[in-house]
């Protein structure tokens, strides 16, 4: 199966996996909708994607904000949801839970608030993937906030993928991937971490934007798949650590 004339909008399409979505689905021929927090980087990767490819700034944490944008679309057939902000590591004793909860308005709740707007628009045969991670099955410490958020995301797809059906809803659970997300990290140290987090893998590399692309493509054209978690991590839950 093809794309071909499908309506995509990807949250967080503006970088790393989620951009490398939007360009799969574009080049199998879906009318692909990035969204964004940033017009800046909206007009960055429109310029990297291929003609046809349209941008919206969108905060996910304001819900007006996302019915605006939402009621621009007469119909969807996938929404993909990769947006989240960068997660500094803490003790639970030390944590500030109103910063705590605000960890979670993108990653988790932003996600709730696009898709309540979006089912209305979205046809039978569409899909929902969102993206979550690792850390959620292999926490470590000071990511006690980040785990619980990932493994909420993943109870939402199953509660949602029942409540929604026929409508399908997936995750793609990624593992380490080499984003732009690690740019501020200086290289020396960066490509240290790249070597150790590919040795807790079976396949000996840390993952890149186009494999999670592939697997958020193919949760948008199989049509038998439904309530599933994709593990892309290289076998990483599988090694000692």
């Amino acid at each position: 199966m093809n794309m071909a004339g499908q309506q995509v909008i990807v949250v967080g399409g503006s970088s790393g996996m989620g951009l490398a979505t939007a360009r799969a689905a574009a080049l199998d021929g879906a009318h692909v909708t990035i969204a964004s927090s940033s017009q800046a980087h909206i007009d960055a990767a429109l310029r990297d994607l291929p003609d046809g490819c349209a941008g919206a700034v969108l905060d996910v944490r304001d819900e007006s904000q996302v019915a605006t944008v939402l009621d621009r679309f007469e119909a969807l057939d996938h929404l993909v949801f990769t947006a989240g902000d960068d997660f500094t590591p803490r003790p639970l004793a030390e944590l500030d839970l109103e910063a705590a909860r605000a960890a979670l308005d993108v990653r988790f709740w932003g996600a709730v608030t696009v898709i309540k707007h979006a089912i209305g628009r979205l046809r039978p045969t569409g899909s929902i993937s969102l993206t979550t991670g690792t850390v959620g099955q292999r926490p470590m410490p000071g990511a006690v906030i980040a785990a619980a958020g990932a493994g909420a995301a993943e109870a939402l797809v199953r509660g949602l993928a029942v409540e929604l059906a026929p409508i399908r809803v997936n995750a793609v659970r990624a593992g380490a991937v080499r984003t732009p997300m690690w740019d501020r990290v200086p290289a020396p140290q960066r490509d240290a971490v790249f070597a150790r987090l590919a040795q807790g893998t079976l396949v000996g590399a840390i993952g890149e934007p186009e494999q999670i692309a592939q697997a958020h493509l193919y949760l948008m054209t199989n049509g038998y798949v439904t309530g599933t978690t994709l593990a892309v991590d290289g076998g990483s839950l599988l090694t000692a650590g």
